[in-house]
């Protein structure tokens, strides 16, 4: 399948096997913060991520090159330091609460077009400075951006995207190629004449492996849902099995294309996983705020007067709930 990470995540720390502190600091600051007014000490950051087995000296990493990365500034010259989410990042935690929780929500309204781009790059060539360089260093720049901008390999050098949008992948075939001597690259709005066939866009995907993520998504957290449904989570598992929960799904918005249903195969496991994610993070919301006000506290007094959550809303849109920041 095309993974790729949307522009507006470009700083955000890339997702990792095992446990990775920055993505899950980055998870719990999109969830439980929506204010760049709150000044979080750092070892109310260090609590926080001790509650999922994250050791100091790299919950401290992980505040420091998030730091580097943009989403969190420190404030003030005081010791122990005392940190707050950028305005920027504000908007973009915002922005991505959005799209997790309410993607899958509806069909893509579909209208039949693709963004089609094909390129050739000479093995080797000149730059226009006449410095010799091989072509593997921008064929690799060119398939990193359009995965990065969602295209997926129908063939060796043609990539396709579901809709109408080809200004960014223009722009970025510019700043690769236009110094490449003999690189050559053509962006087409094109429509299949077999859309659903063999030969048709859904075979530049690797669709049994996505269905396949979801259905291992489903079995993870069955048995959480049962656990919620009779009742059995308490503040303290809330907050790691909620967190936990996000932190997978939002996988999903990033790798899954969101092609219209004609182009899936049946059964079609996106929905079933989707109201699993959001019966179980909507039940642990107010636990998991409650727990984490309790954790960090001790660090940060004033902390229930920003601690907050995102829920997903009637129309499938997130918004903050509870907290007073």
């Amino acid at each position: 399948m095309s993974v790729h990470v949307p522009p507006d995540d470009v700083g955000a720390p890339r997702a990792q096997a095992g446990p990775n502190p920055q993505h899950l600091l980055t998870t719990l600051l999109g969830e439980y913060l929506d204010s760049s007014d709150a000044g979080l000490p750092s070892m109310a950051v260090v609590a926080m991520l001790g509650e999922f087995g994250i050791s100091e000296p790299s919950a401290r990493a992980a505040l420091s090159r998030l730091t580097k990365r943009g989403l969190i500034a420190v404030r003030g010259s005081g010791r122990p330091p005392v940190y707050h989410l950028t305005p920027q990042a504000i908007a973009r935690h915002r922005s991505r609460m959005d799209h997790f929780l309410s993607f899958g929500a509806r069909p893509p309204q579909w209208t039949g077009d693709w963004v089609t781009v094909s390129f050739s790059i000479p093995q080797s060539g000149h730059a226009q400075s006449g410095q010799a360089q091989s072509g593997q260093a921008p064929r690799h720049a060119v398939r990193k951006a359009l995965g990065s901008l969602g295209f997926a390999r129908l063939y060796d050098s043609v990539w396709i995207r579901p809709g109408t949008d080809s200004g960014p992948v223009t722009q970025a075939l510019h700043a690769i190629l236009d110094d490449v001597d003999g690189g050559r690259w053509s962006v087409m709005h094109t429509r299949f004449d077999e859309e659903a066939g063999p030969h048709g866009p859904a075979a530049a995907y690797d669709l049994a492996g996505l269905a396949s993520a979801y259905e291992d998504f489903i079995a993870q957290y069955s048995d959480l849902r049962t656990a919620v449904r009779n009742g059995q989570i308490d503040a303290t598992g809330a907050l790691v099995a909620r967190t936990s929960v996000m932190d997978s799904w939002r996988k999903f918005p990033d790798i899954d294309p969101n092609l219209p249903e004609h182009l899936l195969p049946a059964p079609w496991p996106r929905q079933a996983a989707r109201e699993l994610m959001l019966e179980i993070h909507s039940a642990l919301g107010s636990l998991a705020e409650a727990r984490l006000i309790q954790v960090v506290t001790p660090y940060w007094p004033d902390a229930a007067s920003w601690i907050t959550h995102f829920q997903a809303s009637e129309n499938s849109i997130s918004a903050p709930a509870g907290g007073d920041g």
